[in-house]
């Protein structure tokens, strides 16, 4: 940072910004939640008959001949939640994607292009599974259940296998179900080189009389999932877009005190419904022309968070046909391409409060990037600009330092004359403030202003899936882990101490042995954050001691 003291104020920032998240988490602003209820009869007859009815119900599924009842299971035991039918097998240049005929639920994705580490470069990074503990799948169905395909319907399929041709750019894979009345696929349409799954349902209505029905979608997970780094803080948890706000987090708490319902506005369409964890996301995406409504249920058994949407009732005349469609994004947060699918789905790229500086500084991350080709550069030229948009308050606050320094010998013999008489020490002290024109506070406002820019910084290259497993040089082959031999901590280290070299001393010893020791415990806490993050702290520092230097020497005539 520019000087120690700027590394001291921005470390005790981010305990406040993690404490403040903590807070947030527990006592901040709730959606509009009302309580679950058991039975609800009040829900207009051009809705579904509830949302409770949308999820998953132990009772319902026992009663389902079907199917047996959801097994009660330890978290820590792996086993299938729902007992295994026929699985659809994908393939495609992105996923590989087991489909249950149970519902047509997506029951495993893996996300070929993503690894699990970067020393397991065959093994596919899971974002979804129906494995306890980590359980997380997709469903979605059509209501009323008395004559449409809910997510506990059986499905027929032709063919158990499949894999995306070279030459195709579209897979299409087709689950039927009918009854007396109405044959009805759904299709899942993959598409190449993209993470965007559309999704039909085709009713044909062979019946004498109108059939009526709703689309739904929901996302079902436990939250035990984990992802990232454990030691930094990223946001995993549900969040949809509404009328009021385009993203909103719902937190596992909220979802397990109540149920959520937004009220549809006829005169706004779109959203999304999502489940997010570190660098990526999963969402149900409606067509833009339809007003969907959200809900979200908690389930017991098995510790289970839902948050989904269903959308209008839609009416297919006696002998004709019509569609049901919406689309499912399972991929990486790439903020491009989630702004192309739905507004506000690229703020699921969650920066906080300090979007607005963060994301200009990731569009000249990415923008370097395209030209030097490599990330841990990318930060290093990114690093140098912001020092040199900051070059002048800087050396504001290093010629007050090095004024202060100066005056340092002055100082200590003043402690010397006054002893404990503190308030004949700090008139003494302001007289020589003044006669030398010497501000003691000079070097605080510059620091102060470049604050929120650090921070800001902090969250690109924390939040940004794109340092994901991104190499540097040497043995930095991950941006987005800790350095693995702890080097760059350790040089981290040595600069600040280098920096406390050249800051002002304290007069009082406590305080002299509580800097010297700070050095220290920030090499250690630095030990555990992301690489990138680190290298960022370390240019930073070098470019800081190299100004501080000459600035120093130019006032102090010496070192």
């Amino acid at each position: 940072m520019d000087n120690f003291r700027l590394i001291l104020i921005v470390g005790w920032f981010f305990i406040l910004l993690l404490l403040y998240q903590a807070w947030q988490v527990d006592y901040g602003p709730k959606p509009s939640i009302t309580s679950t209820p058991t039975a609800v009869t009040d829900i207009p007859s051009t809705t579904p008959s509830s949302a409770i009815d949308l999820l998953p119900n132990t009772d319902e599924v026992a009663n389902n001949s079907t199917m047996s009842a959801l097994p009660e299971l330890p978290v820590t035991q792996v086993q299938r939640l729902v007992p295994t039918h026929t699985r659809i097998h994908v393939e495609t240049d992105v996923f590989k994607i087991e489909i249950d005929t149970v519902g047509g639920d997506l029951r495993h994705v893996e996300l070929i292009k993503f690894p699990i580490a970067i020393d397991q470069l065959d093994k596919p990074f899971h974002l979804m599974d129906d494995t306890l503990p980590n359980f997380f799948i997709a469903q979605s169905g059509l209501l009323p259940k008395e004559i449409a395909p809910t997510h506990q319907a059986i499905y027929q399929t032709a063919n158990t296998d499949y894999r995306m041709k070279q030459d195709a750019n579209e897979l299409a894979v087709t689950l039927t179900w009918q009854n007396e009345h109405v044959n009805i696929n759904k299709i899942y349409t993959f598409h190449r080189d993209s993470y965007i799954i559309d999704v039909k349902y085709i009713v044909q209505n062979n019946a004498e009389q109108a059939w009526k029905g709703h689309l739904y979608g929901q996302l079902q997970r436990t939250p035990s999932i984990k992802s990232g780094n454990s030691f930094i803080y990223t946001y995993t948890g549900a969040a949809l877009s509404s009328p009021d706000n385009l993203y909103e987090k719902i937190t596992f708490d909220n979802i397990k005190d109540g149920k959520l319902e937004h009220e549809k506005r006829e005169d706004w369409k779109g959203g999304w419904a999502a489940m997010l964890q570190h660098y990526f996301v999963v969402a149900w995406i409606p067509n833009k022309d339809k007003a969907f409504k959200y809900y979200s249920n908690f389930i017991p058994d098995g510790t289970r968070y839902v948050i989904g949407m269903y959308g209008p009732e839609q009416t297919v005349a006696p002998h004709s046909q019509e569609s049901f469609d919406f689309s499912f994004y399972v991929g990486p947060k790439v903020q491009d391409k989630l702004a192309e699918l739905s507004p506000g789905l690229d703020l699921t790229v969650d920066y906080g409060w300090l979007w607005f500086i963060a994301q200009p500084l990731f569009w000249g991350l990415e923008a370097i990037h395209d030209l030097v080709k490599n990330w841990g550069w990318s930060i290093v030229i990114l690093t140098i600009l912001i020092k040199l948009a900051f070059f002048q308050l800087s050396a504001t606050s290093y010629r007050s330092m090095a004024n202060m320094r100066r005056l340092q010998p002055r100082l200590v013999q003043l402690k010397e004359r006054f002893g404990s008489d503190k308030a004949r020490l700090n008139q003494a002290m302001l007289e020589m403030y003044k006669k030398e024109k010497v501000n003691p506070l000079g070097g605080c406002l510059p620091i102060l202003v470049q604050i929120p820019v650090f921070i800001a910084l902090y969250w690109v290259l924390l939040e940004s899936v794109e340092l994901r497993q991104a190499s540097f040089i040497l043995w930095l082959n991950d941006l987005s882990t800790p350095d693995p031999y702890f080097i760059l901590p350790l040089v981290m280290g040595a600069t600040m101490l280098l920096q406390h070299r050249l800051n002002p001393m304290p007069i009082d010893p406590v305080q002299q042995k509580v800097m010297l020791i700070l050095p220290f415990i920030f090499t250690v806490f630095f030990a555990f954050f992301p690489s990138g993050l680190v290298l960022y702290w370390v240019v930073n520092n070098i470019l800081s001691i190299a100004q501080q230097w000459v600035i120093t020497k130019k006032i102090a005539g010496n070192i």
